[in-house]
């Protein structure tokens, strides 16, 4: 099969219909065979109907029905699992990942590429969510040390190379963007319009938002801990020089009277400090008892003319 087209579905009933016009439309001009694979992650909006309608006029439309919501990133994978195509192109169901790119992505992933990613031009998020999107990015590169892009989604193409590799990871953790990243293969970028959103909001909200920057730092990078040293071995160190400051002047006589303001404050301070360390310890600790559970990462409740062998 040459492609496998990977939609994670939620609240997006009413963009699904057009969007699959458009990517048959798309893909019929220019491949052989192709396969569009929707993954309904728990929609309220009951997402898989539209495609379940979809599916019963063409079989190359495949329907993953989630029995909850497990997330974006989840469905992607459960996408890339079931996929057959040589190459894989991930897209948003909400026509903000305009189809029409396809062909170009697939041109220039022949120049010798494993992955090319569609960089956005224009985007037509809110300045609150940009703003929000770019300090996401500098803090995550800040405390990971890998240099991510506000400008690059999961719209893409990716090899067969890729999938696999992708697929093999087990870990909990199922960024799918920063986990291909992390894996280093040949890629380069398209600029692409960003296109506006069909119908409603997205569901990425800031709390969402702070929930993924916490789990994708956590699962990438120790470089929280090694901060959280840094921090103790300064206070550690400031502690000794006001202590030897404080000898001196008992040696000299001056003996200060040390009020409780200073006593409440340094309270205060060590004991704030230390519950921010066992917070970020404790965050570790949690990754390790999700990762040692072992628990599936999705568990679907019915597919469409999917082959599940």
């Amino acid at each position: 099969m040459d492609i496998s087209i990977i939609i994670p579905c939620y609240n997006t009933k009413h963009s699904i219909e057009k969007l699959n016009s458009i990517l048959l439309k798309v893909v019929g001009e220019n491949f052989n065979s192709y396969e569009i694979i929707y993954i309904d992650d728990g929609s309220p909006q009951k997402d898989y109907k539209v495609v379940e309608q979809l599916s019963e006029r063409d079989s190359s439309v495949k329907l993953i029905k989630f029995v909850r919501n497990f997330g974006q990133q989840t469905a992607i994978s459960a996408g890339l699992k079931f996929s057959k195509g040589d190459w894989a192109i991930v897209m948003d169901a909400d026509l903000q990942d305009d189809p029409i790119y396809i062909p170009q992505l697939y041109n220039k992933v022949q120049e010798g590429y494993d992955i090319v990613y569609a960089r956005r031009i224009n985007r037509k998020h809110s300045l609150i969510k940009i703003l929000e999107s770019r300090v996401y990015h500098l803090c995550f590169n800040l405390l990971t040390g890998m240099n991510t892009d506000a400008t690059i989604g999961n719209y893409g193409i990716y090899s067969r190379k890729v999938v696999n590799a992708f697929n093999n990871m087990d870990e909990q953790f199922r960024g799918f963007g920063l986990l291909v990243k992390w894996m280093g293969f040949n890629c380069t970028y398209l600029d692409v319009e960003h296109g506006n959103r069909y119908t409603g909001k997205s569901s990425y909200n800031f709390h969402r938002g702070i929930i993924l920057a916490f789990n994708a730092m956590i699962a990438f990078s120790q470089r929280p801990l090694k901060f959280t040293v840094l921090v103790g071995f300064g206070i550690t160190f400031i502690s000794i020089i006001v202590s030897i400051i404080f000898i001196i002047r008992w040696l000299l006589g001056d003996v200060a009277i040390v009020g409780w303001t200073s006593t409440v404050l340094s309270i205060w301070l060590i004991g704030g400090l230390n519950i921010f360390i066992l917070g970020i310890v404790g965050l570790y600790i949690g990754k390790i008892f999700e990762e040692i559970k072992k628990r599936p990462h999705y568990i679907i409740d019915y597919t469409v003319n999917i082959d599940e062998n």
